[in-house]
């Protein structure tokens, strides 16, 4: 066989580097992700379990494991010896922002998804999804919403779940609403028999549950109301690095990786203070599992 002319060998080297750049070059995060060495990812203080200070005040949490395992794979994908994982804080108020202007390259953190929000970010497939719950006294005798009527129930100033709660008072409900200046103020209520019933996002009920000294003695009623998807907040438009996102979490997914991992944040011992949120999987997020998607229809 004769030796290719210098010119074809030239045009293969040429096509093999520029598919060994396609990843970073068709996505403006992976390319600046390649061209730093480094990546940034935006994580809450607060979040539990999904992004929070442990005991050494170093950032863990689901959604940053979650995280950890996309670091791994955009690692492996722009076949980079080493990246640095630089951790950003962010808050509810600059979240969307720092995602906008690059300072941060994904959050994880407890961001739920939007028509909305998808206007100025995008969002993996959906890695939880919250509704507003009740939570009640199991000595209450109380087993559903029905049995709320008459009674006191309260929710905390500001919060979406005092819309639904009023809501659900239009359509017929009876019982009277009181509002706490905060979340803790509105559980006391619950605690000491204020009110027969706190209204709140379901996972953030489920973590005031976990922190009282007798979290068996409180119940959910079964009602859930406006199912809600979190997902990572990524970039808008850098369809390459979610897709790249979503593959992750799929696999995950249909590996079993991610149940475990779920079972690891909700369902067992979590630091600081080794308490556990005995939160079961949703069947709204069982289907999201079977089914991962981003859509905020369900």
């Amino acid at each position: 066989m004769y030796p290719a002319p210098a010119f074809v060998r030239l045009s293969c080297a040429l096509a093999l580097g520029l598919a060994a750049t396609t990843a970073s070059a068709d996505s403006p995060t992976l390319a600046k992700i390649k061209r730093t060495g480094s990546v940034t990812l935006g994580y809450r203080e607060s979040s539990i379990p999904f992004s929070y200070l442990g005991t050494d005040q170093k950032p863990i949490g689901f959604s940053l494991d979650l995280c950890a395992q996309i670091v791994d794979k955009v690692k492996a994908d722009l076949k980079l010896d080493k990246l640095t994982v630089k951790l950003q804080p962010v808050d509810s108020s600059n979240r969307i922002p720092l995602i906008q202007n690059g300072t941060i390259d994904m959050e994880c953190g407890a961001t739920s998804s939007s028509t909305a929000r998808l206007k100025q970010v995008a969002f993996t497939v959906a890695i939880f999804v919250s509704s507003a719950r009740w939570l009640t006294k199991v000595s209450s005798g109380i087993h559903d919403v029905k049995g709320l009527d008459g009674k006191t129930v309260v929710v905390t100033q500001g919060s979406n779940a005092t819309n639904f709660a009023f809501g659900i008072k239009a359509k017929g409900g009876t019982f009277n609403i009181i509002q706490g200046k905060d979340h803790g103020e509105s559980m006391l209520t619950l605690q000491t028999g204020r009110t027969a019933a706190f209204m709140e996002d379901d996972i953030l009920l489920a973590s005031l549950k976990a922190r009282v000294p007798d979290p068996a003695a409180f119940t959910f009623l079964p009602e859930t109301y406006a199912l809600v998807p979190y997902g990572l907040m990524l970039p808008k438009d850098d369809t390459e690095f979610k897709a790249l996102a979503d593959n992750v979490l799929k696999g995950m997914m249909a590996s079993g990786a991610f149940s475990k991992l779920y079972a690891k944040w909700f369902e067992s011992p979590i630091p600081p203070h080794n308490e556990n949120l005995n939160f079961p999987m949703s069947d709204a997020l069982k289907e999201r599992v079977d089914h991962p998607s981003d859509s905020v229809e369900f």
